[in-house]
């Protein structure tokens, strides 16, 4: 059987035998082949063992994207253990509370990040690599979970823009197919170099590492701290992910066009990116493929199937290994090979997906014969005005096609009459941007007069969530709300 269309028991060593002296992990301090990688994560295997670990135990991991993270993940994939990449940038309160919730076997820490107060073990990431260095390859110990692909290898918390974080638990084969989808359209393979410019405890960093093992192409991660701009100088990329903020940061500020000339695919997702940001990145001749994609698929669920030369309103095609399907109120479903086991709860996997099969996704949008996407919005955003669904995403993307207006965000506030209205949260381009009686009257012209915000709040700086880049939409139906009623304590519109 064609080992592209099965994944091995250990793909890491499987990677290694087809792949051995090419790149695998470009660093700031140099390159390690795919044959180096797999030595050294066979030694963290064994120094894993040493502490008592076994197949099928979590560990937890608390740092920033580091190489050591990297060959990290690498050991735990190739011992059969569940890793946990969990977000550095979280309170400890709530990352003391993951934990408890987790219950891993052990959490290995990074720089700067200092273990939570809980009953976990815990061991640094330098103390735990200096360990695995003066030991032997020892994976040929780990053999209960040879031949079971669907064994679970991760658990990956999704980025809650709306509600509580999942803790969505992926096997081996979720992961493997996603990146066969995904190199099937976006080819990815030897001399070919992604920059890991997600962090890992996002699956669209992890999925990356899948990517390089399915392909032969090779990851690039600067250091914790460096700039995009920085890494770009640094490395000879030629495949970029980015959400939105990340590529409205790389066009607007003062960059070298030269620095994206050797860029083959740029996959933007994450968020919906406005008409202009793509247009603008189009017109510099940067190859962007538009995406749809979800923690519970693994990553990518639609792309487009060549760069844009424009701004478009789907999301490409569905990929090989995954199946959509339209429900009659318009939320996207779906399933396939890419889909999680379920979510993690009370220490169970609790499968999140209906008798047939199918997951609910919680987004409206439509699917076309051809298999294209188009993604309206959340449902969970939805409000109602007037008997009228107003979806934020529509309000903001006609928002953003303003000149003057580069990031939008809509929320909903109370009106005796239609029940809520839209209001709305801008960022313009300095002080130039346009009145709000501009606004209300290109709006109209846009959406009609129901969807038009009937008040427009100036923000200076952009509220995310913690390490997502994706917007904190409950803060902004919350700070809707306060102003509305003349509560806030002020510190969110620009002076």
């Amino acid at each position: 059987m064609d080992p592209l269309r099965s994944p091995a028991p250990d793909p890491v060593a499987d990677a290694a035998s087809r792949f051995g002296p090419m790149p695998m992990l470009l660093t700031p301090d140099g390159s390690r082949s795919f044959k180096e990688c797999s030595a050294m994560a066979g030694r963290i295997a064994a120094a894993l063992l040493n502490r008592g670990l076994r197949d099928g135990d979590g560990v937890a991991i608390i740092s920033p994207n580091t190489p050591d993270m990297v060959l990290i993940l690498l050991a735990l994939l190739s011992a059969g253990m569940v890793a946990a990449p969990l977000n550095h940038r979280l309170p400890e309160a709530r990352l003391r509370q993951m934990l408890q919730e987790l219950q891993p076997s052990l959490c290995i820490t990074g720089a700067e990040c200092p273990a939570p107060d809980t009953d976990t073990a815990s061991i640094d990431a330098a103390e735990l690599l200096a360990e695995a260095s003066a030991l032997p390859d020892r994976r040929s110990a780990l053999l209960n979970h040879k031949g079971t692909t669907v064994r679970p290898i991760t658990i990956i918390h999704t980025s809650a823009s709306t509600g509580t974080a999942k803790a969505a638990v992926h096997s081996l084969e979720n992961h493997w197919y996603n990146a066969l989808g995904s190199n099937s359209n976006l080819p990815f393979g030897p001399g070919d170099t992604w920059l890991l410019s997600l962090p890992l405890f996002h699956v669209g960093g992890y999925a990356l590492i899948f990517r390089s093992l399915a392909s032969g192409g090779a990851l690039a991660i600067d250091r914790p701290h460096a700039s995009l701009t920085d890494s770009l100088e640094r490395f000879p990329i030629s495949h970029l992910s980015l959400v939105p903020t990340q590529l409205f940061r790389l066009l607007y500020r003062e960059n070298d066009p030269a620095l994206t000339a050797g860029i083959k695919a740029l996959l933007l997702g994450g968020s919906a990116a406005s008409g202009s940001l793509v247009d603008e990145a189009a017109a510099r001749g940067l190859p962007i493929y538009l995406s749809y994609g979800s923690t519970e698929m693994a990553s990518q669920i639609a792309t487009t199937d060549a760069p844009v030369a424009r701004h478009r309103s789907d999301s490409g095609r569905v990929l090989p290994w995954r199946e959509v399907r339209e429900a009659p109120d318009g939320e996207l479903l779906v399933r396939g090979k890419c889909l999680c086991t379920g979510y993690l709860r009370n220490g169970a996997i609790d499968p999140i997906g209906d008798p047939d099969g199918w997951f609910h996704t919680g987004d409206i949008g439509s699917l076309a014969a051809d298999g294209t996407v188009r993604v309206l919005g959340r449902k969970d955003d939805m409000f109602i005005s007037g008997g009228e669904n107003i979806h934020p995403e529509e309000v903001e993307r006609a928002l953003r096609e303003i000149e003057g207006v580069l990031e939008a965000v809509v929320a909903p506030v109370r009106d005796p009459e239609y029940g809520e209205r839209p209001a709305a949260f801008i960022r313009t381009a300095g002080g130039d941007g346009p009145d709000d009686e501009t606004l209300r009257r290109e709006m109209q012209m846009r959406v009609g007069r129901l969807k038009t915000p009937v008040v427009f709040f100036r923000v200076c700086q952009w509220t995310t969530l913690p390490g997502s880049e994706k917007t904190d939409r409950a803060w902004y139906r919350q700070m809707a709300a306060e102003y509305r009623r003349g509560e806030s304590s002020g510190g969110l519109p620009c002076a």
